[in-house]
């Protein structure tokens, strides 16, 4: 089976940590999602992948030209945006004919069973087979609403409706098994939606199904879901490969610099070659690559991104990369 990557989002809702890394590759517990999406696809034995590109595309292809995870890696460039339809039709070219395959999302974060859902796909016959997922009533209005008949198949969509309008609780998460047939509803070279374009001709065929994650799953789409994410992997929530948790007497950290010499208080994940000077505290923070600290600075409930250089206290604040942070620029800045 062949899989396709959904990689040409500009993430702007991950802003400022974006503007000098594509949404893939930003990191969870140090890696990066695609790293990790890969590894998932190669453990149910998918040899083949291909990824539409689009922001950033040259930093995405040098990563997975060559990757360790035992995948062929191929890709497209896209020139202009066209929809997560018209990506997909872009890759036709990738997939053989009569054959199913999966399309995943490059920000998604999941332990779902993909080789449940490819095995409930095959048995319904249906062009498409969509991860659907079990959510609280509150978080409703956030997502993708999902309404089945008896056996499965969707009979209606809603978006993000209001809690008292919800037909269900079941969300799309964007994971996709489909046939070769998907192409018949996807014009070339048009932009082209999923939701708003393809799964409503499929829906008055009963040609999609669906098949229930009962495992975690979340996306990094926005920097509230990144720290959600993170966190929850410190809860044991989230499972996939990283380098070990240390457990300190007032938090957990993962860690690719050896030897922190930090006040670590909640779960803090931690880069690679990054420095830290006297009494520094971290405190449920998230710090990228190359990052040096000063003495005595505090950072808690915070994002800083590769490549910094942090010499004033930051409090639920997000840096992107390449910043110098000093105590009198911030006064001047004021």
């Amino acid at each position: 089976m062949k899989a396709m990557i959904m990689a040409a989002g500009v993430g702007s809702r991950l802003d400022p940590v974006t503007q000098n890394l594509p949404k893939p590759l930003v990191p969870v517990a140090n890696r990066p999602v695609m790293d990790i999406l890969l590894e998932k696809l190669a453990s149910i034995g998918v040899r083949d992948v291909v990824a539409n590109t689009y922001y950033l595309a040259d930093k995405i292809i040098e990563r997975y030209s060559n990757n360790p995870y035992g995948v062929r890696f191929n890709y497209i460039r896209e020139e202009n945006l066209s929809g997560t339809a018209g990506g997909l039709k872009k890759c036709q070219f990738f997939f053989d004919e009569n054959e199913d395959f999966v399309v995943l999302s490059a920000d998604g974060l999941s332990n779902a069973d993909l080789a449940k859902g490819i095995e409930i796909h095959k048995q319904s016959e249906a062009i498409a087979t969509i991860g659907i997922k079990q959510v609280p009533m509150e978080d409703i209005p956030n997502f993708g609403v999902v309404v089945t008949d008896d056996d499965g198949f969707i009979t209606e969509f809603q978006e993000k409706p209001p809690i008292e309008d919800a037909k269900s609780n079941f969300i799309n998460t964007g994971i996709y098994i489909f046939n070769y047939r998907i192409f018949e509803f996807i014009p070339k070279d048009t932009f082209y939606d999923f939701a708003k374009n393809v799964f409503p001709q499929l829906v008055s065929l009963k040609q999609i199904n669906t098949f229930e994650i009962d495992e975690y799953w979340s996306d990094i789409g926005t920097l509230d879901q990144y720290r959600q994410s993170t966190q929850d992997l410190f809860n044991g929530l989230c499972k996939f490969n990283h380098s070990p948790v240390v457990q300190t007497a007032t938090g957990k950290y993962i860690s690719e610099t050896e030897n922190i010499k930090a006040n670590i208080l909640g779960n803090c994940t931690i880069g690679k070659n990054c420095s830290f000077g006297k009494n520094v505290t971290l405190e449920n923070c998230i710090i990228w690559d190359n990052v040096k600290i000063d003495d005595n600075v505090k950072i808690k409930d915070s994002i800083v991104a590769s490549n910094c250089f942090v010499g004033v206290d930051l409090y639920s604040q997000v840096i992107g990369a390449n910043q110098h942070l000093e105590q009198e620029a911030v006064k001047i800045n004021a």
